[in-house]
């Protein structure tokens, strides 16, 4: 299976919106890396977030265990290791995050520039 990066951003109505972004999109995208530090997250599975906004824009590194994405239309992703979430949605109404199966979910977080980066709403 191939990587696959998907970016979580506010739409013009408040409501979160999902997109693929493709290799080269993301290798602009982590030139500009921001402010603060890199975090190591461990989080158990099965978990989940209810509606939340990103702390900060930044990209996320899966590493192990299994999280999923969901949007208030239904939509969701599936994230599995090496794939890459970049986080945009600091306003808005939110995801939902979900640890699927047992286990830890581990990921590294990566400040990134006040965008938006992708897509362009």
């Amino acid at each position: 299976l191939m990587v696959q990066i998907v970016t979580v951003y506010p739409g013009a109505d408040g409501e979160s919106r999902l997109a693929d972004v493709s290799m080269d999109q993301f290798s602009e995208i982590i030139k500009h890396i921001g402010k603060g530090p890199n975090r190591l997250n461990q989080s158990p599975s099965p978990s989940e977030s209810d509606y939340h906004t990103a702390s900060r824009r930044q990209y996320v590194m899966h590493l192990e265990g299994i999280s999923e994405i969901e949007i208030a239309d239904g939509t969701s992703k599936q994230l599995h290791p090496g794939d890459v979430l970049i986080a945009q949605g600091t306003t808005g109404h939110g995801h939902i995050t979900r640890g699927i199966g047992d286990g830890l979910r581990i990921s590294i977080n990566v400040p990134l520039e006040h965008g938006p980066w992708l897509p362009n709403p």
